[in-house]
């Protein structure tokens, strides 16, 4: 009698584990097949003849960087400065490239973010507006140089 309940002890852990390991498996499945979200998602903005003639007008000054680390040890890196449009259009949304490179200027991450747009107010002719991108994905062969940042979406009145 005491064997019987020790032999059947493990079946009920074991059904457990498998459902707990499918639903995972599903879970995972449904994520990876509704694509990305958060700022990959949002479409690209427009950067044709007429919008990259008045990149001309957007500057990138006062850069700074930080690094830090939480409690996990995890390390963010956050790229920040000043936009100024120093046109006398109104910019209603911007998209730039963030680009990191090793010591032999070879391009080692890149990544696309909106500074103006999404919820802010735009940004008018002759205004300057702070801005922060926040990454924790930057390799350990960055210079520690400031990132070169492009232009490479706009939407403009």
């Amino acid at each position: 009698m005491e064997e019987e309940k020790q032999s059947r002890f493990p079946w009920p852990f074991a059904v457990g584990a498998v459902v707990v390991l499918l639903l995972a498996g599903v879970v995972y499945l449904i994520s990876r097949s509704t694509g990305p979200s958060g700022p990959a998602a949002e479409q690209r903005l427009p950067f044709g003849p007429a919008e990259q003639a008045y990149t001309v007008h957007v500057h990138f000054i006062k850069p700074e960087m930080a690094r830090a680390a939480n409690f996990l040890n995890q390390e963010f890196t956050s790229v920040s400065g000043e936009i100024s449009n120093d046109g006398v259009q109104t910019i209603r949304a911007l998209e730039v490239t963030i680009e990191f490179h090793d010591p032999f200027n070879q391009l080692i991450l890149r990544e696309t973010r909106r500074l103006v747009g999404t919820g802010a107010p735009p940004l008018l002719g002759g205004q300057r507006r702070a801005f922060q991108v926040t990454l924790d994905n930057i390799p350990v062969e960055w210079d520690q140089r400031y990132p070169s940042i492009k232009v490479t979406g706009l939407v403009i009145e």
